[in-house]
């Protein structure tokens, strides 16, 4: 068997958070093809990774697709005067996806079963609520409830207020970015009263975590974590500051009680390890569609096991990622939740041959080969976003 393409599908969604997704399919001179997911957080990451896919198509036709360690290290090492991070490692974890769809096809089996087999049965979730909803605080009640009676133990959510625009209408930060790292004092109290609230609505048995999305400079992650930890009962604060700096991490880590959670934009292992060495975090939270994919999400899994820091995967994209996610971690014990952007996963219906089977805030994997779903290419094709 040898592989003929690797083809990225930029698709057109109002069920993703920036209104589209990308998938990318590797096919196989043998009419198996497998599926991996890269969705990124800007238009214009999308549109580049498209283009660096297509270039290593070229260079893994006529490969072998079940040489995934091989394949891995052979498009990581390609971009090593690059520091194969970022770009190169996400176009890395979807083709690696993939490879691994393809491996439990051809052997019918999940991938659960060739990364060592099951150690539970179900996988257990982490949700967002829909925070565009929280526009009273009856609101808020109503969509908390409406999760803790889905059955999820765990949900996440960002309380704080985006700082609206500059003086020359320029935005002063984006969803995922970093200005001045700042935080009024007016937001703040905006923030811990809608923590508060939400503790009170979820009970006492529901794991509250806050997301700061890496936006705040030290002594302003300090501030809110602490405000936070009094108001509601926090479970963790994830990324309190850009991840650039391991740094401000370490500052931020030894003047807060929160219990810290790390990793979404952790590229590789590598990243990994000082974070682990200096007991940075107490929560491990890569990313299997960013972070060098399934082959790369088992090995920090286990890197993690011997610190015993529990491991989370981080999801913001579409159907691939929960699943790629959710086949590994059957097979970890240090298994903490896997995220789910949003509590009911209906929304990828049109995407996947099959709904998710989720009940009771746990997700049931099947036992079909692969990732043991298939993506609807009527649909992909119907919404494909047509590039130059």
């Amino acid at each position: 068997m040898k592989i003929t393409s690797v083809r990225p599908w930029l698709i057109k969604s109002d069920a993703s958070y920036w209104g589209e997704y990308l998938f990318v399919e590797v096919t196989t001179d043998e009419g198996v093809s497998g599926w991996g997911e890269i969705t990124t957080t800007t238009r214009l990451a999308n549109r580049a990774l498209c283009t660096i896919l297509r270039q290593i198509g070229v260079a893994m036709t006529g490969e072998d697709p079940a040489r995934i360690e091989y394949l891995w290290h052979k498009i990581f090492r390609s971009f090593t005067y690059m520091g194969s991070r970022g770009a190169a490692v996400e176009c890395v974890s979807a083709i690696d996806i993939a490879l691994w769809d393809i491996r439990g096809k051809v052997l019918g089996k999940p991938i659960y079963e060739l990364l060592g087999g099951p150690v539970r049965d179900e996988i257990a979730l982490y949700t967002h609520p829909n925070q565009a909803k929280f526009t009273s605080k009856d609101a808020v009640v109503r969509e908390i409830l409406d999760i803790v009676e889905s059955g999820h133990t765990g949900l996440k959510f960002d309380p704080f207020p985006h700082q609206g625009r500059t003086a020359d209408g320029l935005a002063r930060e984006q969803r995922d970015g970093y200005l001045d790292g700042s935080m009024t004092r007016k937001d703040e109290r905006e923030a811990a009263e809608l923590t508060a609230l939400i503790r009170e609505t979820a009970g006492p048995d529901v794991d509250i975590l806050i997301d700061a999305h890496g936006r705040f400079d030290v002594p302003t992650a300090i501030r809110l974590c602490r405000s936070l930890e009094e108001a509601g009962q926090i479970d963790w604060f994830e990324e309190p500051c850009p991840p650039e700096s391991l740094n401000a991490l370490k500052q931020v880590r030894e003047k807060v009680s929160a219990a810290i959670s790390w990793g979404e934009r952790g590229h590789t292992k590598w990243d990994f390890v000082p974070v682990l060495e200096n007991r940075l975090a107490d929560y491990i939270m890569p990313d299997v569609t960013w972070t060098g994919g399934i082959t790369e999400l088992k090995k920090i899994s286990a890197l993690c096991e011997a610190y015993y820091i529990p491991v989370s995967p981080h999801d913001a994209a579409g159907p691939i990622n929960v699943v790629a996610g959710a086949q590994v971690m059957m097979t970890v014990p240090n298994f903490y939740k896997l995220e789910t952007s949003e509590w009911n996963l209906g929304k990828y219906d049109h995407l996947i041959d099959r709904p998710l089977d989720v009940s009771n805030g746990s997700l049931k994997l099947t036992a079909k080969p692969g990732l043991g779903v298939e993506m609807n290419r009527d649909y992909l094709q119907a919404h494909e976003i047509e590039l130059s």
